[in-house]
This record gives structure tokens, C-alpha cells and sequence, in this order.
């Protein structure tokens, strides 16, 4: 029988392009449904543990889809804000503990996210190399945001001006990069964390000034952020960009109150399920100008949805998959009658059509080998991969 295997394999080695076309279209349609549903179980994976751990969620009235996804994913289609007083009115309440967050602005396409120190404590993130925020102006960077700006403890990062036309608009804030969190596996890996007050300067409601002899002496910083009164430029010099110092951060300060102040949702944390049933009752009213979600259930409900499009996939599959095995059929036995004179040398020199049935098995066999080696490596590649792939094209 091992002359039949070697026979088999020089025929396929002097059909190199006909051999790879099969293997490729064998391994892809055997690696294709397994891949697929190992996609579909780390996604779930992934948004059902990020959503288990997140009991209640408030936010602007409309898509609850979208709050959750903007507040536990930080995708790009952030709802409707909300203003601080509603984690006030959580607060006063004493039945959970209320984490704002602000994720309205992106930075060189890292979500940019204003939350409170105590957001850290509920995520499990630590820094792996330097140190948390400890003052207005500071950042921190997941371990795939910084592995993809190639920053590290003690550089800076400047925010992505809205509009660079705008010359009247909010100046991009030069960040201090505090430190690099330990990798979480989370959506909190590609995301760039500032204080909430850092995020409401970059908004443009908070500002500081500088004094006129320390311009006149040389600063480096010629523009005086203007409070009400004539806003001015004090140097020659226009810088693009505003940055917090240690020399300056007493300057800086906000107008109006802060219960006006933007954010995108509040988690919060109830006390228990007493405590989460009567918070959920007080946003029963209708016109009330914010809705409260559980993430559970909302994430239950997109996926049962992912899992239709998944079965959808699979009939699909099974369709191209039926065809693509008729293809192949097709292709030996039009290989067969173009192999007509070898095969009448094979009679001739006294073998049997048995013989002939053993080199065709052969061949099919080591092609099944061969694509079962490659679909193997491509099963393991998506494995390996799943994580980031969905954290990217699915959640994001």
C-alpha cells in the first residue's frame, strides 16, 4: 500500500497548482463553520462578563443598545449625554454607589474616557509601570492603547482636536502619561483614562490663566485662556495646544455648576436586590430626562440576535460547503478522463482497475491530510486570535 502513497504524492507534487487549489478550498471549508462558532463563543464570552459584572446602567433616553454599548465597550456611536446631577441623584438616594464616565472623544482612535478613581477599584485595573491619575492634565493607557502609540510612563499625548478649522473651538490638551495598566482582557485594554475634570477641559469648561510677567519672562505657554472678560492673547506666539503643569494646575478652574457638567452614563453599584429594584422605580416615569438599563439583559438580548446571523452562517455553509465537495468531485473525475493514456499504461503493464481505485484513494487521502494540517493551523490561528478580532470587529 506504501507504493500506492508514493505514487500518489508525486503525482500531487507534479501537480503543484492543482494540489493547492484543493487544499486551500478543503481547508477553508472545513475551518470556516468551526471558526465562525469559535468567534461567536468568544464574543459572547467577552460581552457577557463585561455585562454581568455591571448591574444598572443610566443614561440618556433612547437606544438602550447603544448606552450600553457606549458605556461598557466605548464604541464610536456615543448616545445622548446626561449632566452630573444624575449620579448625584443616585448618590442621594444611598440605595448604590454611582461611577460616572465620559466617553465622548477619542484620541489617534483609542477611546478617550473620563471617569472617577473609583471606576479602577470596580474594573480591577492596576498599573503595571508607573502610576495611577494624580492630577489634572494626567492619563493612563490600557495595555494594547500603549502598545499601539508606543507610549510609556512619563511621555505625553495630545487629544485629537474636533475640528481644526474651528480657530474659536476648545485647544487639544497635552496629556501626562502616568502610567500603563496591567492587561485586563477587557475593552479597558484599548482605552486611554483621564479624570473627569481632565475631560471637562478638553470639553472647554474648564480653563486656567496665566500671569503677564511670566509671559513677558519667557514661557513657554503664550495663550490666557479667558474666563469672561476679554480673552486676549498675552504673547506673539499662538501655541496649538494646552498643557497642564505643575506650575499652572492651580489656575485651572471651572464656571457654573457642576451638576451641569456632561457625562455619558453612570454605573451603579446597588447595595442589594432591594436596593436595585427600588433605584430601578424611580426611573418608571416617562418624561423622565434619563432611562436606567440592566446591561445583562440588554447583551442577552444583541446576542440571541448574533447567534440568528450565526445560524444563518451555518445554512450558508452548508450550501457553499455541499458545493465546493461537488467541485471537487468534478474536478477528479474530469482529472480521471484526462488521465486517460496513464491509466491505460497502468492496465497495460498488468495492473488491475483495483489498482487504479488504491492510487485514486491515495490521492484523496493525503489531500484530506494535508488540508486537515492547514485547517488545523488556521483553527488554532483563530483561537489564538479570537480576542482581539472580536474585541474589534464585533464590540467596537
Amino acid at each position: 500500500m506504501h507504493h500506492d502513497f508514493y505514487l500518489a504524492w508525486r503525482y500531487l507534487r507534479h501537480h503543484k497548482g492543482r494540489t493547492w487549489i484543493l487544499v486551500v478550498c478543503l481547508s477553508l471549508i472545513g475551518s470556516l463553520p468551526v471558526a465562525l462558532h469559535t468567534l461567536i463563543d468568544e464574543g459572547e464570552r467577552q460581552m457577557m462578563a463585561r455585562a454581568q459584572s455591571t448591574p444598572l446602567l443610566v443614561g440618556a433616553p433612547g437606544s438602550a443598545v447603544d448606552l450600553t454599548l457606549s458605556a461598557l465597550y466605548f464604541n464610536e456611536a456615543a448616545p445622548p449625554r446626561i449632566t452630573m446631577a444624575e449620579s448625584d441623584r443616585i448618590a442621594e438616594t444611598g440605595w448604590a454607589d454611582p461611577l460616572p464616565l465620559y466617553s465622548r472623544f477619542r484620541v489617534k482612535g483609542h477611546p478617550l474616557v473620563g471617569v472617577s478613581l473609583d471606576y479602577f477599584d470596580f474594573r480591577g485595573l492596576a498599573p503595571a509601570s508607573g502610576a495611577m491619575i494624580a492630577m489634572l492634565g494626567d492619563c493612563v493607557l490600557g495595555a494594547d492603547a500603549a502598545d499601539s502609540l508606543g507610549l510609556k510612563s512619563g511621555d505625553t499625548l495630545l487629544t485629537t482636536p474636533e475640528n481644526l478649522l474651528d480657530l474659536a473651538g476648545v485647544y487639544p490638551l497635552k496629556m501626562h502619561v502616568a502610567g500603563i495598566l496591567s492587561k485586563n482582557h477587557s475593552p479597558d485594554d484599548s482605552a486611554v483614562f483621564i479624570d473627569l475634570k481632565t475631560a471637562w477641559v478638553i470639553e472647554g469648561l474648564g480653563h486656567g490663566h496665566e500671569s503677564q510677567d511670566k509671559q513677558a519672562a519667557g514661557s513657554p505657554t503664550t495663550l490666557a485662556f479667558g474666563g469672561g472678560g476679554s480673552n486676549r492673547i498675552a504673547g506673539a506666539k499662538l501655541l496649538t495646544y494646552t498643557e497642564i503643569t505643575p506650575d499652572n494646575v492651580d489656575s485651572f478652574h471651572f464656571h457654573g455648576d457642576p451638576a451641569t457638567y456632561p457625562i455619558s452614563a453612570v454605573i451603579a453599584l446597588p447595595r442589594d436586590q432591594r436596593s436595585a429594584t427600588l433605584l430601578r422605580g424611580r426611573y418608571l416615569d416617562r418624561e423622565d430626562k434619563a432611562q436606567i438599563t440592566q446591561p445583562l439583559k440588554i447583551t442577552q438580548g444583541l446576542l440571541q440576535n448574533i447567534f440568528k446571523v450565526g445560524a444563518l452562517f451555518d445554512a450558508v455553509l452548508l450550501w457553499v460547503g455541499s458545493a465546493t465537495l461537488l467541485a471537487i468531485g468534478l474536478v477528479f473525475a474530469l482529472s480521471l478522463r484526462l488521465r486517460q493514456r496513464e491509466l491505460q499504461t497502468i492496465f497495460l503493464i498488468g495492473c488491475s482497475r483495483l489498482t487504479v481505485v488504491r492510487l485514486v484513494t491515495a490521492e484523496c487521502l493525503l489531500l484530506a491530510g494535508i488540508s486537515g494540517l492547514f485547517c488545523l493551523a488556521l483553527l488554532e490561528a483563530t483561537r489564538h486570535y479570537a480576542e482581539p478580532l472580536v474585541r474589534h470587529f464585533v464590540i467596537t
